[in-house]
């Protein structure tokens, strides 16, 4: 996936959450859940983003690590919801592999940038 695909991803993501917590019933629970996940699955498009223009291979894997947490965060709220069947259906399934989706992205990510930076400093120190 590439960066603008990624970008576009995390947008659409985030649209469906909005549109999807909009449905939620207007009680503490359906309030707290609704604004625990908004801000979970809007964070990981603005977290990418950032990490994007990051100014330091430091901060980009900083970022990284951000977004994903927040988009397994993002999958933790969809369970529970689901679970209180606060919410079920095709719907709340395809956010959940969405989210599940955008968490590996971002693990495998994490990982390989992780191992590149470590590779980078023993092949430095090697010269």
């Amino acid at each position: 996936m590439t960066s603008k695909e990624l970008k576009e991803s995390t947008q659409k993501f985030a649209i469906e959450i909005i549109e999807f917590t909009e449905s939620f019933p207007k009680t503490k629970a359906g309030d707290i859940l609704g604004k625990q996940l908004l801000r979970s699955a809007c964070s990981v498009g603005a977290n990418y983003r950032s990490a994007c223009r990051a100014q330091s291979y430091s901060h980009f894997i900083s970022k990284l690590n951000i977004f994903e947490e927040e988009s397994g965060e993002s999958l933790y709220w969809l369970e529970l919801i689901k679970k209180t069947k606060m919410s079920c259906g095709e719907r709340i399934d395809s956010l959940m592999k969405e989210a599940d989706e955008l968490t590996a992205i971002f693990t495998a990510a994490r990982k390989t940038s992780s191992f590149n930076r470590y590779k980078n400093k023993s092949s430095s120190k090697q010269k």
